[in-house]
């Protein structure tokens, strides 16, 4: 068994094609089948199943996939730990974003990137959810996630700032007199809200509960910057966190209203996956982080 195949299996896995995954591996087709074959003969299990095309892998092979990437991911960390001490930290550092928080990254990735300028960053936009399944399979090293609504498994957190909400209306309406609005009142107006999918949203969904509610948004999308733009309709409102009118601006010609009774709020913060020992990159990371309080944020401002 040679590390190369295992690289190989996990490739498969990611790609769910032989030829995509091959061409991932800058390597033939027939190599890579070679190579998963070999190993299948060296474990004396059959690890794909087998046909014209990937249909996915045998429960054997779905063991060994999963102790392939802890190995690459082993293999990876001993690798940087070997490049910190010879010379400095370096690499990629992956790290996942819920939307609502993409604004704020800069404030950790810039302070990260001027400390350890070797290391190349790679942020990506990703649900709470993908988050987490990303996390548990070494597809990144760090997520910027919520905290405290829905369970995490398996994850150091650090949190960094409370998330608050606020509601956007043009400022040339009735609401815009007022400096404060119900939840209770809000479920009864034109709302633009993210997607079900987006953990945001079934934050929003949860305190509407808490009130007795349940809103039927008039819009929804899954990208946070289109909430800002569609609060401009005649009519409409969005839910936002209050960080976002924050860093970018108040869209001309829209007012935020803080929304109350409840004041709500949710944790996000930095997680990586719980196991020692920890990748250099996400240590240094999360240890370098620090809380962004409103001082932090208005640095920028």
């Amino acid at each position: 068994m040679v590390i190369k195949q295992l690289a190989y299996l996990v490739a498969l896995a990611r790609e769910k094609h032989f030829a995509r995954a091959a061409k991932a591996c800058n390597i033939s087709q027939p190599t890579l089948s070679g190579a998963i074959r070999a190993l299948e003969e060296e474990l004396g299990v059959p690890l794909v199943e087998r046909g014209h095309r990937f249909s996915g892998f045998t429960a054997e092979g779905a063991m060994i996939l999963e102790h392939a990437k802890r190995i690459l991911a082993e293999i990876d960390t001993m690798q940087h730990t070997i490049s910190d001490v010879r010379q400095g930290l370096s690499g990629r550092l992956r790290i996942g974003v819920i939307p609502t928080a993409l604004p704020l990254v800069v404030q950790i990735t810039g302070p990260f990137s001027e400390r350890y300028p070797a290391v190349k960053l790679t942020v990506l936009s990703m649900t709470s959810t993908s988050i987490q399944e990303a996390i548990d399979n070494f597809d990144i090293d760090v997520g910027l996630t919520y905290l405290d609504n829905e369970p995490l498994a398996h994850v150091i957190a650090k949190p960094l700032y409370a998330e608050n909400y606020v509601l956007l209306t043009r400022a040339d309406s009735e609401l815009a007199r007022h400096d404060t609005i119900a939840w209770q009142e809000a479920a009864g107006l034109n709302l633009c809200l993210l997607t079900p999918d987006m953990q945001n949203r079934r934050i929003i969904d949860g305190i509407f509960r808490s009130v007795g509610k349940a809103p039927a948004p008039v819009m929804e999308t899954n990208s946070i910057f289109n909430l800002l733009s569609h609060a401009s309709v005649l009519g409409w409102v969005s839910i936002v966190p209050s960080q976002l009118p924050h860093f970018f601006g108040m869209p001309e010609g829209l007012k935020a209203l803080k929304l109350v009774e409840p004041s709500a709020s949710r944790s996000v913060g930095l997680i990586t996956a719980d196991r020692q020992p920890q990748p250099p990159l996400a240590r240094r990371l999360m240890a370098l982080s620090e809380p962004l309080t409103s001082e932090t944020r208005e640095k920028d401002d």
